[in-house]
């Protein structure tokens, strides 16, 4: 694959202007949920907290940042772009996943201690009811494990995500030789399931993009050309794949009290509280980690299509041919 090719201004700025743009919203969302700031709709009102100009200021720098590397990197292929995006989203789906396996077991460890009472006697009565508590939990334990993730993802090149398949039949084998050889079972062994199950579909899907994995209706698309093929694939991903993700982070993050920010801010639980998992405030991230991984992947597949359409070298054969 060449580093360098024909000129793209503007498909490259709307590819990285999209990025840029995914970024500025993502800072702008901690900053409101998290730190009080004002959202955008504060500037339609009287007396506007000048606070929210920070949050002006974060997309109009996305936008520039846009041109200014569209600018300097005027010449690199559309398939060299696709690469590196994907390299970085690879990264990102992988440390997920590290995250999910790594918080996984050590709460459900935790959860087990909880329920059967053997904490009682390991540590003081103080930290016991601590354990009892997400809001002690989260940040003392999801939240180095998570970070812990992020790191071992640089040192390792596999996805992670067959593993994590491995530990869900484990899991689910445990509760069938528990529930019916020793008639034992608790919620948290449930919870544990669903988590990783929820965790594999949702990060999953933009590796399967990548892999051309998802199920694709192509009654005519089958007989199209690969140039043609890249003209559809361009305007699809325009139209639906990263309208829809747009549409799952607006709605999902667009307020602190909106669907995907609210258990997280709230560190929501289960009802089967001390039965179970604290995690389920994880759960409702994974929405959002859905939607990011997948717009940036889009974006990476944009650049792909197009370079299809104009018939660049570079191809990636899906069905296991060599690239032409």
């Amino acid at each position: 694959m060449q580093p360098f090719g024909p000129p793209a201004p503007v498909v490259r700025f709307f590819g990285w202007a999209t990025l840029f743009m995914l970024a500025a919203f993502l800072i702008n969302n901690i900053l409101v949920s998290w730190f009080g700031f004002p959202g955008l709709g504060s500037l339609s009102q009287g007396g506007a907290d000048p606070r929210a100009f920070v949050v002006i200021g974060l997309y109009l720098a996305a936008l520039i940042l846009a041109v200014l590397y569209v600018w300097k990197t005027g010449n690199v292929a559309l398939r060299w772009d696709a690469l590196a995006i994907t390299a970085f989203n690879a990264y990102l789906i992988r440390a997920c996943f590290f995250a999910v396996l790594f918080v996984g077991i050590a709460d459900a460890a935790i959860a087990f201690l909880r329920v059967e009472g053997l904490f009682t006697g390991l540590v003081s009565d103080n930290m016991v009811s601590e354990f009892n508590r997400v809001q002690f939990l989260a940040p003392w334990i999801h939240f180095p494990l998570i970070i812990l993730a992020f790191i071992v993802a640089i040192f390792t090149r596999t996805l992670g995500f067959h593993w994590l398949a491995l530990m869900i039949v484990a899991a689910e084998l445990l509760i069938v030789v528990s529930r019916f050889v020793f008639s034992y079972e608790q919620a948290l062994m449930g919870d544990l399931v669903r988590y990783w199950y929820a965790a594999l579909f949702l990060f999953a899907s933009a590796y399967t993009l990548l892999e051309e994995g998802h199920v694709r209706v192509d009654v005519l698309y089958a007989g199209f050309s690969p140039r043609r093929k890249g003209a559809v694939n361009a305007i699809g991903v325009i139209l639906f794949g990263m309208t829809t993700c747009w549409c799952v982070l607006i709605m999902g993050m667009g307020s602190p009290q909106a669907i995907i920010n609210a258990p997280v801010r709230n560190f929501e639980i289960s009802q089967a509280s001390t039965a179970g998992m604290y995690v389920k405030y994880q759960m409702a991230a994974f929405l959002g980690v859905f939607a990011v991984t997948m717009l940036i992947q889009f974006v990476a597949y944009l650049f792909e299509a197009v370079a299809d359409k104009r018939g660049e070298p570079g191809h990636k054969d899906h069905l296991g041919a060599s690239p032409s």
